[in-house]
């Protein structure tokens, strides 16, 4: 039984021979690291059996890194707020542009050890990847494709810079999952509501898939940009591209 006395001080003394408490107990996966360290350096431990002990501990890391990534993220997500739409595209629609997104999960991904950053290439399209990655170690990526953006006149530069842009903010919304809420701007949703950026991808990627031609696609709708898409047509188009796979 532990002892213990006063000093001059008045501080607690506690005596030689009191009984040291216990030492905290281990999680499941500190206990199997913990045993396989010393596995490692026991001498009679043939290679063949330590090379087994070593994936082990790296699937244990693995799986633990996998673990604390989706509940950083999902804490991270019970925080971020929708985020409004504070720009209007060519075609008077509402978006979030990326400044407004990271001002919103910046500081949030940072408390929960999450970051992101973007990897990039370009061939017959341009292809942006956004990696989410969480300070234990494990990261997940999203990747999204579209051609540049040669809408209002811009130079090959812009183009590219616009498309570069465009996929950044759309592979972070898709790697967070994030919402957002349109400002109240005294337009009601209605038969003139146009397809979303990523039903317009989804199109463009389609179009090309089938051979279609994209201007005659344009002409025929009568749009500038497949974004001006009517969302009442999206369904008819789809299935009208689709046929023409099947010729």
């Amino acid at each position: 039984m532990n002892t213990a006395a006063k000093s001059e001080t008045g501080q607690e003394v506690v005596a030689a021979n009191a009984t040291p408490l216990p030492p905290a107990p281990l999680s499941e996966s500190a206990a199997i690291i913990s045993m396989i360290e010393r596995m490692a350096g026991d001498a009679t431990i043939d290679i063949a059996r330590l090379e087994k002990i070593l994936e082990l501990r790296e699937r244990v890391e693995t799986r633990n890194a996998q673990i604390a990534f989706a509940a950083a993220v999902a804490n991270a997500k019970a925080e971020i707020k929708p985020i409004t739409r504070n720009a209007t595209g060519h075609n008077a629609k509402k978006y979030a542009d990326f400044s407004a997104i990271a001002r919103e999960v910046d500081p949030i991904l940072s408390r929960h050890g999450l970051s992101y950053r973007f990897r990039s290439k370009q061939a017959e399209k341009i292809t942006v990847t956004c990696i989410l990655s969480h300070c234990d170690g494990h990261s997940e990526e999203t990747e999204l494709s579209a051609s540049a953006d040669v809408t209002g006149n811009k130079n090959a530069i812009q183009a590219i810079g616009s498309t570069l842009t465009y996929l950044q903010r759309y592979s972070l919304v898709l790697s967070l999952g994030l919402a957002s809420s349109e400002d109240d701007d005294g337009r009601a949703a209605g038969s003139g509501e146009t397809i979303t950026d990523e039903q317009a991808i989804a199109l463009g990627d389609l179009m090309e898939s089938v051979g279609a031609n994209p201007a005659l696609f344009l002409k025929y709708y009568a749009i500038e940009s497949v974004n001006d898409l009517p969302l009442s047509k999206l369904a008819a188009a789809t299935a009208k591209l689709e046929s023409k796979r099947a010729k």
